[in-house]
């Protein structure tokens, strides 16, 4: 991604406004459907970043993110959906297709040869843990890219009050016939139930769409987030969505 992008500009931003919702979230002690959001991909930097002290090295790859490969599907009305951690050799000829859709490109920038999404994923792979490229497998079949990662410890704590084992996501739906009808509202509430089930230390899921993308909002809205805040970031103002482990019943 371009250094614009969010995730790739590590320093200090602006705080989201007053009266946008954020004071909410502040920590406390101890070109179609909208199923077809992209999202915004996180580039895994791993300097100047809040909690980056306490990172010693990529042993850790899995215990930040509280082992994803160990998690257990989650059964949907479409099927039974899972997270896989990438693995280069065996991903990145789909992946890299996925991001040559024009719809995808538009909002990942990612469009070229594989080596272009090889460098991409590579640094998420090889570095300390903090965000995991996944394939997201529906029946068996993979269909979308997802990156879990710790939006503690991830430049876009610069930009909103982050509390601690805060876990962002990120997801793009690969193929055509899987966009519409729900399927990205549904694929991001079983995501989330999925960091919530099994990150007991985290009790928060958030998600940084661009605020113009209304269909891409809207999904989050309908799989359980709840809008907090308009936020600035380097190449974009962005809805801060926010799923609660409190409130994800109700919601």
């Amino acid at each position: 991604m371009p250094p614009t992008d969010a995730h790739a500009a590590p320093g200090p931003g602006p705080a989201p406004r007053a009266g946008t919702g954020a004071e909410d979230t502040r920590d406390s002690p101890g070109p179609q459907e909208a199923e077809d959001i992209p999202g915004t991909p996180s580039t895994a930097t791993t300097s100047d970043v809040p909690g980056a002290s306490v990172i010693e090295n990529a042993a850790g790859v899995s215990e930040l993110l509280d082992r994803p490969a160990t998690w257990q599907p989650a059964t949907t009305p479409a099927g039974v959906f899972q997270l896989v951690p990438v693995r280069l050799e065996r991903d990145l000829a789909v992946i890299s297709r996925w991001m040559n859709d024009p719809a995808v490109a538009a909002f990942w920038e990612l469009a070229g040869a594989e080596t272009v999404t090889a460098d991409h994923l590579r640094p998420q792979l090889e570095g300390d843990g903090r965000s995991l490229p996944c394939l997201g497998l529906l029946s068996g079949i993979p269909m979308s890219y997802w990156e879990i990662y710790r939006a503690d410890l991830d430049p876009l704590a610069h930009h909103y009050p982050a509390r601690s084992h805060d876990t962002g996501i990120h997801l793009l739906i690969g193929e055509i016939n899987n966009r519409g009808q729900g399927v990205g509202a549904m694929l991001l509430r079983a995501a989330s139930d999925l960091v919530l089930d099994n990150r007991p230390l985290c009790t928060r899921v958030v998600a940084e769409p661009d605020l113009r993308n209304t269909p891409s909002v809207n999904a989050f809205l309908r799989a359980g987030f709840r809008f907090s805040a308009e936020v600035e970031l380097p190449d974009k103002r962005a809805a801060l969505m926010i799923r609660d482990r409190a409130h994800r019943a109700q919601l």
